[in-house]
């Protein structure tokens, strides 16, 4: 539970008053309403006796409500804890890191290790982290056993994060993707379903592909490749950064929404059936959409899918991620590409639609973001 300190006094070093490394103590988050709503019941049966057991202290808080783990963060004494821990989707991470973005101490905020226990519908960082640390896909409870074994031996690993600026000029912070269209439509169309648990995300998308709508947009983004010397000539004054928020970094890659993009940048106009900048190797648990990606390795993997595509063709893609990836080349072949970038603009050319971040839904609009890689830091195994 939480422990505070004692001051020392008399003249004595605190090293004299304690002597014993002192325990990691860990702030436990946990959504009882996450997934089908077994997340107490599995973290009492399942994690809490292994934190223990692995000699961790812990305080568990259970949400009440939306935005009341953004609220605590906010307020929290940092040198309290070792690392906060959500337990349930990766919407309550999400909430932690913009929670931690709004204290005017942001950026010693974002050295506080942060760790997540799957316990929601959308459980891709878990899902994620799972992958990279060698494990046979897991879902359910196998991945959440998996998930605190690693968190118990974890130690903090640099996580990119991108700022994600929207049409009213507010900032949000992500750390897993901005999805419009397919992805986005059946993120939110299957609300509805979240008693499913995960089975929801195959069910909106059987539903979203026999009644499948295009888009029209513009994308446009800075590669990430390198570009030939002439280009980067041409760009070495940087452009102007629009005016930083109070909190978070300077988005140095990007100009406001309202101006052109800068001339390395590349822009495709048209039908799009999906755009998802994604910056983890997995959408869900069962869902590889990046392959390659890794948590700090400082990119956004955009992909798309134009109009014009068949359902057959759209359905191999979706199975192919089912699988494990659809491909693991840089692009993965038509009728989906994928394009390694630093930062990207999305500008709805359709009246109505949805946009979200890290499962979220923000407003429409255009928006646009750039990675700050190893701007937090995530519990994984070394």
């Amino acid at each position: 539970g939480l422990r505070t300190r004692t001051q020392a006094s008399g003249g004595l070093r605190p090293a004299e008053i304690l002597p014993e490394p002192r325990r990691r103590r860990l702030l436990l988050l946990l959504n009882p309403f996450g997934g089908r709503g077994q997340a107490l019941s599995w973290c009492q049966t399942h994690v809490l006796p292994m934190i223990t057991e692995a000699d961790i202290s812990f305080n568990l808080i259970q949400t009440e409500r939306a935005n009341h783990a953004r609220e605590l963060v906010t307020g929290i004494s940092l040198d309290e804890w070792d690392g906060i821990v959500t337990v349930s989707g990766d919407g309550l991470l999400y909430e932690v890191v913009n929670g931690l973005m709004d204290r005017p101490d942001w950026a010693a905020a974002l050295r506080m290790p942060l760790g997540i226990l799957p316990c929601g519908s959308g459980n891709a960082l878990a899902a994620a982290i799972n992958f990279h640390a060698g494990l046979a896909p897991a879902l359910g409870l196998s991945l959440l056993q998996n998930c605190a074994v690693l968190l118990c031996r974890g130690t903090p690993s640099p996580l990119d994060l991108v700022s994600v600026t929207t049409a009213s000029g507010a900032r949000v912070f992500s750390f897993l993707s901005v999805a419009w269209g397919l992805v986005a439509d059946v993120d939110i169309e299957s609300e509805r379903l979240r008693r499913l648990g995960p089975a929801r995300f195959a069910l909106g998308t059987a539903a979203r592909l026999l009644a499948l709508h295009t888009y029209r947009g513009r994308l446009s983004y800075l590669p990430a490749v390198p570009r030939s010397a002439t280009a980067d000539a041409a760009d070495a004054s940087p452009p102007t950064p629009p005016p930083s928020p109070p909190g978070g970094p300077v988005d140095d890659l990007l100009v406001p929404l309202g101006q052109p993009v800068p001339p390395s940048w590349v822009t495709l106009e048209g039908d799009f059936v999906l755009v998802l900048a994604i910056y983890q190797s997995h959408l869900g648990a069962e869902l590889v959409a990046a392959p390659r990606a890794r948590p700090d390795d400082g990119l956004i993997h955009l992909c798309y899918v134009r109009g014009g595509v068949s359902r057959g063709a759209l359905l191999r893609v979706l199975l192919a991620m089912a699988r494990g990836g659809g491909g693991d080349a840089v692009t993965a072949g038509p009728p989906l590409a994928r394009v390694p970038a630093r930062a990207f603009r999305l500008e709805p050319l359709t009246p109505r639609g949805v946009l979200t971040v890290d499962g979220e839904r923000v407003e429409y609009g255009p928006l646009q973001g750039q990675i700050h890689r190893g701007l937090a830091r995530l519990l994984t195994p070394a």
